[in-house]
């Protein structure tokens, strides 16, 4: 038996068999789950490559998070691939603009692309745990993804304040979907060499900060860690568990300098 046996998962932000949102899926399709995932525009054909090494292939929606309609539409197109309801969600979705957002510009972003930030990266997590309200139910799970922005980090800039703020959003849908026995919760995990992390200017560095400061040590090509955490808060074993983070980096949180 699998801690996730009978459960459906939607997990979103599928890319590359690197991806934590990959590890999720995997890692839940072996726990007993039956999963969707998602995936948007010219990352899509990356995912439907990547979802064959899966077993069963889930099937591959087409989400922009920042499109209301494709939120309006969403729980008809779950429905028509047979998820009826929801025991989990797996929010893994995050942009701002390398060029502009990141990699030491923000003195001099303009709010354009900070709004695109808050809006991709934050703003989702809410917009996307309401759009499928109506099919989440008592005992059901959201799990967000965060890189901890309780404090500054060298490059990352307007994604840092993007995900202090989804660190708030998560608080807050906590708080108020609580009473209704759907919980809320973010992993905030260490340095993992993903298609997004490439794109920072600077990331490989943060490496070298794990490599020197994480107790346990770190691996940044294995995302196995944190699928499993996130894994993990899906389940039942969490079952008063709602509002927090949890810190999956070697414990380098924990270390001062």
């Amino acid at each position: 038996m699998g801690i996730l046996d009978g459960k459906k998962i939607m997990v979103t932000g599928v890319t590359m068999n690197t991806s934590i949102a990959y590890a999720v899926a995997r890692i839940a399709q072996e726990q007993g789950a039956e999963v969707i995932v998602s995936n948007f525009g010219r990352g899509m054909s990356l995912t439907n490559r990547v979802v064959k090494k899966l077993d069963p292939v889930p099937a591959v929606l087409d989400l922009n998070v920042t499109d209301p309609q494709a939120l309006a539409d969403l729980p008809g197109v779950l429905r028509e691939h047979g998820f009826d309801h929801l025991d989990g969600v797996v929010h893994s979705v995050a942009y701002a603009n390398p060029a502009t957002a990141l990699g030491g510009a923000f003195l001099t972003t303009g709010w354009e692309d900070v709004a695109t930030a808050v809006h991709t990266s934050a703003y989702s997590l809410q917009s996307l745990t309401m759009a499928v309200r109506d099919l989440l139910s008592t005992g059901s799970s959201v799990v967000g993804l965060t890189f901890d922005a309780t404090v500054s980090w060298p490059t990352y800039d307007w994604m840092g304040v993007a995900k202090a703020a989804l660190e708030s959003t998560n608080r807050y849908l906590a708080r108020y979907l609580g009473p209704d026995g759907i919980r809320c919760n973010l992993v905030a995990a260490g340095p993992v060499d993903t298609i997004a992390k490439k794109a920072i200017p600077g990331s490989t560095d943060f490496n070298a900060v794990w490599e020197q400061r994480a107790p346990l040590g770190w691996d940044p090509k294995d995302a196995t860690a944190v699928g499993k955490a996130v894994v993990a808060l899906l389940s039942d074993w969490f079952p008063m568990t709602t509002g927090t983070m949890l810190h999956v980096d070697g414990g380098l949180h924990s270390t001062g300098a």
